[in-house]
């Protein structure tokens, strides 16, 4: 019972935050109706999530960005509340997504912080958009080729795992990405499971699965150009994409820091709240 209540308390938690002086608001973006959330006022800061999530993976980072910055945090086209139309999805579908949708609301540079494959996006965007990023945060991030980060391949069985039809498979999902396995109960799994079921993202994800398959959108040999400050946060006990990742990164970009957040796995901002929000404050404001 005391693991249930803790599960309980973190969703609460989620939904509390999300709940207290954030706006939940629509745009349209490539024809399509976008969801996105808003709050705070001063420097922008872009929230791009990961693969099959949402605006509310970032709901314990918006309370503390919002006193101090004006945050944007998008379902990007194909997830979340956002319309999901049936196109061919891949990292340069989002990099597009992300720019119309900046100029849609007359942001002219924003720090863009990313998770997974919302981390890719966002270096993406940087190597193509210099002049309108502040600063970049890429998390626990998605976009080396296996043999950038030692790996010999992307096994299609943990690509196709991603996309879960059944409370099994989430849990598995959720193995890979939290580090705090006695948190993946069967009914947190039910729960996330129901969640994927009421985003119906099923399409989009399968998209995105192909595309990674075929290595499309890699950022290998392209992150030299990027002079924009950047720090890299990352979950010592990342499953899904290891710390590699995040030395690799720091090799690549110019003067780039690391934050390694120890005990915590693919999702920092939710898993390890403080210490991710307390690193990402410091940066934004030139402290680091």
């Amino acid at each position: 019972m005391a693991m249930v209540h803790r599960i309980l308390v973190f969703l609460a938690l989620a939904v509390t935050a999300l709940a207290q002086g954030v706006a939940h608001r629509q745009v349209e973006v490539l024809g399509q109706q976008i969801h996105y959330l808003e709050a705070g006022s001063g420097p922008t800061v872009i929230l791009l999530h990961g693969l099959g999530g949402d605006a509310s993976n970032w709901a314990l980072t918006v309370p503390a960005l919002a006193p101090r910055y004006h945050v944007y945090v998008p379902d990007q086209i194909g997830f979340g509340r956002s319309d999901k139309p049936l196109i061919n999805y891949r990292v340069a579908t989002l990099v597009d997504f992300l720019d119309r949708f900046a100029k849609k609301l007359g942001i002219t540079k924003a720090t863009l912080v990313g998770n997974s494959l919302g981390g890719w996006v966002a270096v993406a965007y940087t190597i193509s958009h210099p002049e309108q990023v502040e600063r970049l945060v890429p998390v626990d991030s998605a976009g080396y080729s296996p043999a950038r980060t030692g790996a010999s391949r992307i096994p299609r069985e943990l690509l196709l795992a991603l996309n879960p039809s059944t409370v099994a498979g989430m849990k598995q999902v959720l193995n890979l990405i939290l580090f705090n396995k006695d948190l993946i109960t069967d009914e947190f799994a039910e729960r996330a499971f129901t969640d994927k079921l009421r985003k119906n993202d099923g399409y989009t994800v399968n998209q995105f699965i192909e595309s990674i398959a075929r290595g499309e959108d890699f950022l290998d040999g392209k992150l030299g150009a990027i002079k924009t400050p950047t720090l890299i946060i990352w979950g010592r006990e990342d499953e899904l994409t290891p710390l590699a990742g995040a030395k690799a990164l720091e090799q690549d970009i110019a003067g780039s820091r690391s934050l390694i957040l120890d005990r915590c796995g693919h999702v920092p901002q939710m898993e390890c709240a403080g210490e991710f929000n307390a690193g990402l404050l410091k940066f934004l404001s030139g402290a680091e």
